[in-house]
């Protein structure tokens, strides 16, 4: 087989070659010069940013017939023997398929041997974090008093599953994710010398795709190089990667903003007779969304855009798009997503997503804020009122027209009003009193196991009520009556004020019979309940002397000796 895949054809020879981490290359470059190498390194870091190839240039630097050197000369006989794997002082180990104890025993006993060829054994362990317990004890020891001329190098995509004891016995780098703008340069690099020719625009939509790793952004170029004829263009990668054109996405964007369903579902249909991945398409949505959020909240950070080319379209759209819906949009996108990733139809699921945003009615968070807002009006007006009330007070006219005394009766009284109406609400304690003395387990247990039903029918009928109520938990059912305890003391107020019918509508039609909502602050609940507690104790114990008096024996013995001595024992 002569043709070779372009991530192998282009592996990094060097260090300097390594994209992207910098930080990294040239901490190594000053420790090989310097002869200052460590006998364990760990490199964590995503796929295809350059780990394995950094562990085999270090492999062939630090064996290098000319050493110390920054970079290998990669003409020597070691630097040749180690590219072409004919050293074997160099292994290599896939620690996904050799993850047990008898693998890194095999280590242990061959380590102390010298190396054969070269100066160094180099023990690459790719995937180190597949290794079992017992191979991670195993290898413990070795990495804790390794012989002067081994070095191991470990691999890992994900170095939370690393015991600590190793990670502390190795030197640690973390490779980051290329950005778009490495990965667009290298492609072009690599293009210009294979004697290719691609657009721009491609090259940025295989970045964006490859998401930070230089070897899926290789192998999407080879796929695209392909399958194009002459030049790879957008078109060509958009059809190797499954995704959508910026200006397909903007146009389904803009029908549901307009609430236009029509055109929305049309789009899904047409990406499915396509051969499109809904997953993927649902993706690109999220991300597109994203994209507008940080646009409109930080529109300098370009860089971090990563799905979305800022263009005319995408600025006339973002700034006629409420930041409210953006995040309710994304928030239910995303729930969406979840439910797709397991269903046989995840058709079915996109569409609905789509119908949902286009029919749904003003988003709660704007709702909420404008509740919100209308409170703080409301408190403003007060102040003012009890300012103006206060300023009379201290200096009153000398001569007060009548007109002027009864204007401010009617303030003092409005403020008094308003006063009541937001820091007050709450039921009688004899009313609550009332219920608990009618209230039982059963009723309380039926209200709560249909409080989940209550709640999402409540939802369906007001997003804010929803809202407001999500507080609120029942305590006590007499059957007639539910009390409702809430945490905040705003949040009980619009329940109480706003929606107690639709509160109430939403039980009936779960418990399937009249049931009333009273609210009552969690707070003052506690205090109620203590008190019905100590006065239904108290009337045991009165209950309980009464018919224990009953008794002519009993009573005969406290009137002789009373009622301290006495002690009363059941046979």
């Amino acid at each position: 087989m002569s043709y070779k895949a372009l991530y192998r054809v282009w592996r990094p020879r060097f260090l300097q070659d390594v994209v992207g981490q910098e930080h990294i290359t040239k901490t190594l470059q000053n420790a090989l010069e310097q002869q200052k190498f460590s006998h364990a390194y760990l490199f964590s870091g995503p796929r295809g940013t350059g780990k394995t190839s950094a562990a085999k240039i270090i492999a062939k630097a630090i064996n290098c017939e000319q050493a110390p050197v920054r970079e290998p000369c990669n003409e020597c006989r070691a630097c040749r023997g180690i590219a072409d794997g004919s050293v074997v002082d160099v292994i290599e180990i896939d620690a996904a398929s050799n993850n047990g104890v008898d693998e890194i025993r095999y280590i242990r006993e061959n380590v102390m041997a010298a190396p054969r060829d070269i100066q160094y054994k180099v023990y690459i362990i790719d995937e180190v974090h597949m290794l079992s317990t017992g191979a991670f004890n195993a290898l413990l020891k070795t990495l804790e008093e390794p012989p002067k001329h081994a070095v191991f190098i470990l691999a890992t995509t994900e170095p939370h599953k690393i015991p600590l004891t190793i990670i502390s016995r190795c030197q640690r780098f973390d490779f980051k994710r290329i950005t778009a703008r490495d990965l667009v340069m290298r492609m072009k690099y690599i293009m210009q010398e294979q004697g290719w020719e691609a657009d721009e625009e491609a090259l940025h939509l295989i970045a964006r795709s490859a998401e930070g790793g230089m070897r899926d952004a290789l192998s999407l170029l080879d796929q695209a190089v392909s399958f194009s004829k002459e030049k790879v263009t957008a078109e060509n990668v958009l059809a190797i990667t499954g995704t959508v054109s910026q200006q397909f996405l903007t146009k389904v964007v803009y029908s549901l903003k307009e609430k236009d369903t029509a055109p929305a579902v049309e789009a899904a249909n047409t990406l499915i007779q396509e051969g499109k991945d809904p997953l993927q398409f649902m993706e690109d949505l999220i991300y597109y969304f994203r994209d507008m959020l940080l646009y409109k909240t930080a529109p300098r950070l370009d860089e971090v855009m990563d799905r979305v080319s800022v263009d005319e379209s995408f600025k006339d759209l973002a700034a006629n798009t409420e930041m409210s819906w953006l995040y309710d949009v994304i928030n239910g996108l995303n729930e969406y997503h979840q439910e797709m990733k397991w269903a046989s139809h995840p058709k079915i699921f996109l569409e609905m997503a789509l119908i949902n945003i286009c029919h749904t009615p003003k988003s709660s968070s704007s709702e909420i804020a404008e509740d919100s807002g209308e409170v703080v009006d409301l408190r403003e007006k007060i102040a003012q009122l009890e300012r103006e009330v206060k300023k009379w007070q201290q200096s009153p006219p000398a001569q007060e027209s009548t007109a002027a005394t009864e204007t401010i009766q009617k303030s003092k009284a409005a403020r008094e009003q308003t006063s009541k109406t937001i820091a007050t609400g709450l039921e009688g304690e004899g009313k609550v009193k009332a219920i608990l003395e009618g209230a039982t387990k059963q009723e309380l247990q039926f209200v709560t196991s249909s409080w989940p039903d209550v709640m999402k029918r409540v939802k369906q009928q007001s997003v804010p009520a929803h809202a407001w109520l999500s507080d609120a938990k029942p305590v006590v059912s007499d059957g007639e009556t539910v009390l409702l305890s809430f945490q905040n003391e705003m949040h009980r107020n619009m329940v109480d004020t706003k929606f107690r019918s639709l509160v109430q509508e939403a039980l009936e039609g779960v418990c399937g019979k009249t049931l009333q909502p009273l609210t009552i602050i969690s707070g003052q609940w506690e205090k109620i309940k203590e008190g019905f507690k100590k006065k239904q104790q108290s009337t045991e114990e009165t209950s309980s002397s009464e018919e224990e008096s009953k008794d002519p024996v009993i009573d005969e013995a406290i009137k002789l000796v009373g009622p301290e001595l006495v002690e009363i024992k059941e046979k």
